[in-house]
């Protein structure tokens, strides 16, 4: 199950960078982050293929997109100075809650 849970944050790690490089890729017209980010996704889905072989899709991908989500907005935030009302972050701070209860419920692999 540790395997996984690392699998899946390296997972997380490389779809939160890939969505920054997106942004730095001004709509993929420069070619280093372009090539960043589709690496990025690519290496993504290719980790989160190997933890599908062992736990069901649905709370996997819920936790993959949801602390992907809140990844991404903290370094919107911190990297391009991406402003949020409390409101979003009230949702984001339920999104990780709801990550929480999917983690903590989620079925042992085989």
């Amino acid at each position: 199950m540790l395997w996984n849970a690392l699998i899946l944050l390296a997972a997380i790690a490389c779809e939160t960078i890939a969505t920054g490089l997106l942004k730095m890729s001004d709509g993929m017209t420069r070619i280093w982050p372009s090539v960043g980010m589709l690496v990025g996704y690519v290496s993504s889905l290719l980790l989160l293929s190997f933890v599908l072989k062992s736990l069901p899709v649905g709370p996997v991908y819920a936790i993959w997109s949801g602390l992907g989500t809140a990844a991404t907005a903290l370094v919107g935030f911190w990297a391009f100075g991406d402003r949020l009302p409390l409101g979003a972050w009230l949702g984001l701070a339920l999104v990780i809650a709801g990550v929480v209860l999917l983690s903590i419920y989620l079925p042992h692999a085989d």
